[in-house]
């Protein structure tokens, strides 16, 4: 297992240092080191799972080391999160955790740096995990929860502030429960384009719970696929499947509909839309501003009958002719708070100054979106984030009117639109759904 130690350790090293994304990374890293099977199942699992806990970790590594862990070198403390992460959370022999870590200190570091590790984690292992819990995170106050389920504290406070919104305030534990959850691998069966339980025969897995389009898998690489191969399936998260959907079975499509994404990178809201826009002889223009997402658009939507899709590489503050379309979808960027569970990194990199300025941009992209749109139209507003500035406070901002979008939800997934909140929006939940944390509301501008 010492290799495929050190490509977890390569992986929690480029994403920690050089800011390389763990999903993107960790498949070429294993294809590069020839892992597949249970070697590449223990390094996802290392790997994913010491980037999503180290701030327990770095409490755990104060405690046992007796100083600030930002103050170590970084080869150091990663191969000590590595370290907590199999001693503490993965069946790992103490023993084992200890001597693989002080190997990968020493080959990293030096003998100085290994004799460290050494020290470092053979008090680690004097513990198990819920004794070191009831050391570095005793009680139950905000900055004990984020420290024992590992989020900033100022997430754990955005969270709590959006459960109480939608009137699950005693949700906290269980939401952050799920964000250190794995999410289990999604495909959209593209509209049109393949058959769901074609899918789902070939990839070995099942129908999804909601979507209508989804298959869960259980296990596999989604790449070896040939629906995923062509472009006629992908990997993409069951609400957001959802989601996208509303905008288009909120009503019956009118062939010559003009559809816009104004967010459209990295695509599979686009393609998903493309799909079912051709099957309502409607088309659509993609929007983003940047040039290689723009690519990934174009990738992601290749399946899609021709002319269907139109893909622009513009700023969508400021894209467009007034009143040109008739449905619009603004997936805003935002903190990506509502899918902590799929990027492990995620919720260290974000701080909530950052909140400030997208929400501006959210203001921005809404208002040139309700330009865009057509009398009558419909336009879908969403984010994946259920922090309350980003959904509920930008929509009230709005001058359109707001729709019950759960009647579209339901359209989408055959339930019952009480199942889905008090409304007018839908806000999704991990904890509750299995999915991201996605928000939908549903604006409608008055025909003239």
């Amino acid at each position: 297992m010492s290799r495929a130690r050190d490509v977890a350790y390569d992986c929690v090293m480029a994403v920690s240092t050089e800011g390389a994304y763990a999903n993107l990374l960790l498949p070429t890293l294993l294809e590069r080191a020839g892992l597949d099977g249970r070697d590449a199942g223990f390094v996802t699992e290392l790997a994913y799972g010491a980037l999503r806990m180290r701030g327990l970790y770095d409490a755990i590594i104060a405690h046992a080391a007796r100083r600030d862990p930002q103050d170590l070198d970084g080869e150091l403390r990663v191969a000590l999160w590595l370290g907590c992460h199999q001693a503490l959370a993965m069946r790992v022999p103490a023993h084992a955790a200890v001597n693989e870590t002080v190997d990968q200190v020493r080959r990293e570091r030096g003998a100085g740096a290994a004799k460290l590790a050494n020290a470092v984690m053979r008090r680690v292992t004097e513990r198990g995990a819920d004794a070191w819990l009831s050391v570095v995170a005793p009680g139950d106050t905000p900055a004990s929860r984020a420290v024992r389920h590992s989020h900033p504290e100022w997430v754990v406070e955005e969270l709590t502030r959006a459960l109480v919104a939608d009137g699950r305030a005693a949700e906290t534990v269980a939401l952050l429960e799920a964000d250190n959850s794995p999410a289990r691998v999604t495909l959209v069966a593209r509209p049109g384009l393949v058959d769901r339980d074609a899918l789902a025969h070939d990839a070995g897995g099942e129908a999804g719970e909601y979507s209508p389009w989804s298959v869960v898998m259980a296990g596999g690489r989604p790449g070896d696929l040939a629906a995923v191969a062509d472009g006629t399936a992908a990997v993409q998260d069951e609400g957001s499947q959802i989601v996208a959907g509303a905008l288009a079975l909120a009503q019956p499509v009118e062939p010559g509909e003009r559809w816009l994404d104004l967010c459209a990178g990295p695509g599979g809201k686009s393609a998903l839309l493309g799909a079912l826009a051709a099957e309502g002889a409607a088309t659509l223009d993609a929007v983003e501003l940047h040039p290689h997402r723009a690519d990934l658009v174009r990738r992601s939507v290749r399946a899609v009958p021709e002319e269907v899709v139109t893909v622009h590489t513009a700023d969508g503050t400021a894209w467009g002719e007034s009143e040109a379309y008739d449905r619009i979808v603004l997936d805003a960027p935002c903190t990506g708070l509502g899918a902590l569970r799929r990027r492990p990194e995620a919720r260290w990199r974000r701080h909530p100054e950052d909140l400030e300025d997208l929400v501006g941009l959210q203001r921005r992209l809404l208002a040139n979106a309700e330009r865009l749109l057509a009398p009558g139209g419909l336009l879908a507003y969403i984010t994946c984030s259920p922090v309350v500035a980003e959904t509920r406070e930008i929509v009230a901002g709005s001058s359109l009117r707001q729709l019950d979008a759960r009647e579209a939800v339901a359209a989408v997934t055959g339930t019952p639109a009480r199942f889905w909140g008090p409304g007018p929006h839908v806000q999704l939940w991990t904890h509750v759904h299995g999915t991201d944390s996605m928000f939908l509301a549903l604006l409608e501008k008055p025909a003239v």
